[in-house]
């Protein structure tokens, strides 16, 4: 197999839990561990929360909004995606600090298709797989009828940043980091980015 492509992509499964809650915590830069150690009780780990979480059938983070990524048999990169109808009606200032821009951005994301985390293993990062990801969730967005997609990245991810610039996806709104548990990310900026896929424009 030429290592510059995946297998195939295919729907997340609930056997794909550990992968998924590895995957997102990846995407999203430690947040989601910070998230689940709060929530751990005594002899839970973090990772324990996560794979839970991603075996619920509802909920942002579900592996029925996942598409897995794979190669020789293992989950290698994933995209959570799913149709935003309507605003969160959270007050992002009620919210744990390190959430609230990407609830406050996720307000301007009403009818697009938003992409909530895309990542791939570390061995795997830089081979076209995320690529392949976006494409492949864009492609879902189709068909189920929608043509705007929106994504949301720390501004210090510059290679993220390239990766959705070089996709098509313009930078339209920003929101400061309020809070993030871990460097480099104790400042800057959250980016929303857009795509309409009818005109390749935000």
């Amino acid at each position: 197999m030429n290592k510059q492509t995946t297998e195939f992509i295919r729907q997340a499964e609930p056997s794909d839990a550990k992968s998924l809650a590895k995957l997102i915590d990846v995407a999203g830069e430690g947040i989601p561990n910070w998230l689940w150690t709060r929530a751990c009780v005594e002899g839970q780990t973090p990772l324990e929360i996560g794979i839970e979480r991603a075996k619920r059938k509802t909920g942002g983070f579900s592996y029925t909004n996942a598409l897995v990524a794979e190669a020789g048999g293992n989950p290698i990169g994933m995209v959570l995606s799913y149709p935003i109808t309507e605003a969160p009606t959270e007050n992002p200032d009620d919210l744990p600090a390190p959430i609230a821009p990407f609830v406050a951005l996720e307000k301007l994301s009403v009818n697009t298709w938003f992409i909530n985390a895309l990542a791939v293993f570390a061995e795997r990062q830089n081979q076209g797989v995320g690529s392949q990801l976006l494409a492949a969730a864009e492609h879902q967005a189709l068909v189920n009828g929608h043509d705007k997609m929106s994504i949301q990245v720390y501004g210090q991810n510059t290679g993220a940043v390239r990766l959705y610039e070089r996709q098509g996806y313009l930078r339209v709104a920003s929101e400061p980091v309020r809070l993030h548990p871990s460097p480099p990310y104790y400042t800057g900026e959250v980016l929303l980015l857009m795509k309409s896929l009818s005109t390749g424009t935000a």
